[in-house]
């Protein structure tokens, strides 16, 4: 059931990246523009080059390593030794859900801007948490089988 959750992952994980993180706007008064991960590091690539292979690797690459890490050794294709480095996977991933969530605060704030919660934030919030869990209890899994 871990390895099919898993692999879901892989699957859900894109879905996030194009899903509406947030709605923003400058003033109450304007609409608000649905920004997605993808929408944020095409603007970023535009204006901060390094923030956004930053943004890139914590929102895209560092889960996808994790799951597919995971993965690799769930079905006996990779060491066990490599589960140190999905831990920091993991948590590099949960930097990018910071990283988010720091910039609603300010920009709600500052008084200036509007800013509104989409569903993609919760779903990749929920994705990475998710694998965290995966992760988590596939070691317990391991020791079990390991003691026994």
């Amino acid at each position: 059931m871990l390895k099919i959750a898993n692999l879901a992952l892989l699957v859900l994980f894109p879905v996030a990246w194009f899903a509406p993180l947030l709605y923003a706007g400058l003033l109450p008064l304007f609409g608000l523009s649905e920004i997605s991960i993808i929408s944020g590091l095409q603007s970023l690539w535009k204006s901060d080059v390094v923030l956004a292979l930053l943004v890139s690797f914590f929102a895209i690459f560092a889960p996808v390593m994790k799951s597919v890490g995971t993965a690799l050794i769930q079905f006996r294709l990779a060491s066990p030794r490599l589960l140190p480095a999905l831990h920091i996977m993991g948590k590099l991933a949960m930097a990018d859900v910071f990283l988010i969530a720091l910039y609603i605060v300010v920009v709600k704030g500052v008084g200036l801007g509007r800013v509104e919660t989409g569903w993609g934030l919760y779903l990749f919030s929920a994705l990475v948490l998710g694998q965290i869990a995966i992760t988590f209890l596939f070691e317990r899994q391991r020791k079990a089988a390991k003691a026994s």
